[in-house]
């Protein structure tokens, strides 16, 4: 069988960093979440007061910045390293979801993550996951999956996770955070959310976990051959 990359886009909350995280389990392929990284830039320029409307200051905070995916022997799974940092479980704040739409639309920022990712695709064998894997990181994967799901079970999802984290979170809140992130992603003007023209699409609303993992091994293989 062939080495392929497999990209996963689409919404928030869709589930596509479980199922990614699932396929490169099974295929034994490296799994890299794309997200995670964004997340982490957010992170570190709330946490040192970075203007991201000004381009110098981005573009100089960036030079500062070092991410890496790191094994977890724990999870099976790798976390996502700042800077030496383990920030995998901090990132996933509200505080950051709030936030990260609007720092990965802008240029600077992601064409420093790109850059990354598509040195992470080298080797090929990985499977990644966001909103524009399959459309600029890598418009040339072999497999290229769009996940999407009815917003309603998108936002009791992303609920489910949340509150986990902080009880005191409403589903309003949830629900606003959710339609803004949207919008943004599919509105911004570097790389904006949109399924590639080759993508198969992937609606998860009425599946499990198992069974849209079944669909997307099966497609993989496909490829794989």
């Amino acid at each position: 069988m062939k080495n392929i990359i497999i990209t996963v886009d689409g919404y928030s909350s869709c589930g596509k960093s479980t199922l990614a995280r699932q396929l490169a389990k099974e295929l034994n392929y490296v799994f890299i979440d794309s997200g995670a990284m964004y997340r982490a830039i957010t992170l570190y320029f709330l946490r040192n007061h970075i203007n991201w409307t000004h381009t110098a200051s981005v573009t100089k905070a960036l030079k500062n910045i070092e991410l890496e995916f790191m094994p977890n022997q724990y999870t099976g799974v790798s976390d996502m390293f700042l800077n030496g940092e383990n920030v995998e479980a901090v990132i996933r704040d509200m505080l950051v979801s709030e936030n990260v739409s609007e720092v990965s639309s802008i240029k600077e920022v992601r064409e420093f993550a790109v850059a990354q990712q598509q040195k992470m695709g080298e080797e090929k064998r990985i499977v990644m996951d966001g909103r524009d894997i399959g459309t600029t990181v890598f418009p040339k994967a072999e497999l290229k999956i769009f996940m999407t799901a009815n917003n309603k079970v998108r936002v009791e999802r992303r609920y489910k996770e949340m509150f986990e984290k902080n009880p005191a979170i409403t589903l309003e809140e949830v629900k606003k955070n959710l339609e803004l992130r949207d919008y943004i992603d599919t509105n911004r003007e570097i790389s904006p959310l949109r399924k590639a023209d080759d993508a198969i699409v992937l609606d998860n609303t009425n599946l499990t976990q198992e069974q849209q993992l079944k669909t997307a091994l099966k497609w993989a293989k496909e490829k794989m051959k």
